[in-house]
């Protein structure tokens, strides 16, 4: 089948197309999908440099976001049959990945997809959009009273985190360049703040009477999460989507603050079935959210298979607003 396959980690340029890769063959409890688009994230090429520590089996075909039809089922399946149209958030060690003509996958992981929505916009939903409920739904407890900074609004975890705390009420400000000012208002975002041009921290204080917000979801680096401590209110909460603040910086009895981590592709790792069930869950959500219109997929670039190692150098370039998703057929 065609692909694109990792030949060893290190660099992007190891991302190489080819014709010649097996189809893959589903384990008792996985189905085996034929692939119709697949969304790229960082994660992606940053498993290609060797972030993680990942080891696989053999050379692996990446692409966590994957939308297609069930073409097999392994023999103790029982949820799933050949031809139903199905979205998932694949697993970080697994070596069949959505950037190919067929994937594999636990089949207790999958989401049904309905039929008014598309494979493509489907494809653009798992990574970005389940980290972003996980960060937003899960992890925080918002209302109509709170305030949520969301960095990297013009992002896809960004973009996602904006509309479900406006569901939930929230008043949600966030940070993109000013090209993407429309695009993040029309996901809901309160207030804008340019951050290579505006001090945050003295924006925050303006736009809160000098309280802070009750919550920062962090979708960029240690640093910058560092830093939104001094962003909270009293009480207020963290969740790092990216990596950990600098806990040396907190001092204990300061302002009782809580921080999160996001570990969506840990439910894979951990051997938790119940946590890996949730992935499934999510994904049910969003399919009755986008159903009911109370959700709106990013803006969406869509390449061919053999353009995913360019996409990702873009991703990685941060060149991109939205989300890129690769059609396989």
């Amino acid at each position: 089948m065609k692909g694109i396959v990792l030949t060893k980690t290190g660099n992007l340029s190891y991302l190489q197309y080819t014709e010649e890769r097996e189809i893959p063959q589903p384990g008792d409890h996985e189905i085996r999908v034929e692939v119709m688009a697949a969304g790229l994230n960082p994660v992606d090429y940053k498993l290609a440099e060797g972030w993680g520590g990942v080891q696989w089996k053999k050379p692996p075909v990446l692409g966590l976001d994957v939308a297609g039809i069930v073409d097999a089922v392994g023999s103790q399946v029982t949820d799933f049959s050949q031809g139903e149209r199905v979205f998932y958030h694949g697993s970080l060690a697994e070596c069949n990945g959505g950037f190919a003509q067929y994937a594999c996958t636990t089949a207790h992981t999958v989401s049904r997809l309905p039929k008014e929505v598309d494979f493509v916009s489907a494809a653009a939903l798992p990574c970005s959009g389940f980290t972003a409920y996980q960060a937003v739904v899960e992890k925080l407890k918002l209302d109509q009273s709170k305030t949520i900074l969301i960095h990297g609004g013009a992002g896809g975890v960004g973009g996602y985190g904006i509309q479900l705390a406006k569901l939930l009420g929230a008043r949600v400000f966030t940070t993109c360049s000013p090209q993407n000012d429309q695009y993040v208002r029309n996901l809901g975002a309160d207030e804008i703040i340019h951050y290579r041009t505006e001090d945050i921290q003295k924006r925050i204080e303006e736009l809160t009477d000098g309280r802070g917000v009750d919550y920062v979801v962090n979708t960029v680096d240690s640093q910058t999460a560092t830093k939104d401590i001094d962003l909270l209110a009293f009480s207020g909460e963290l969740v790092a989507v990216v990596e950990h603040p600098d806990f040396t910086r907190l001092r204990f009895y300061e302002k009782g603050l809580s921080i999160h981590e996001v570990a969506l592709g840990g439910a894979h790792l951990n051997g938790d079935f119940r946590a890996q069930k949730k992935l499934a869950e999510i994904g049910d959500r969003y399919a009755r959210l986008l159903q009911e219109s109370k959700i709106k997929l990013p803006a969406i670039r869509t390449i061919q298979m053999q353009e995913v190692p360019d996409g990702l150098r873009k991703l990685k370039d941060r060149h991109v607003a939205g989300k890129i998703v690769a059609v396989m057929r």
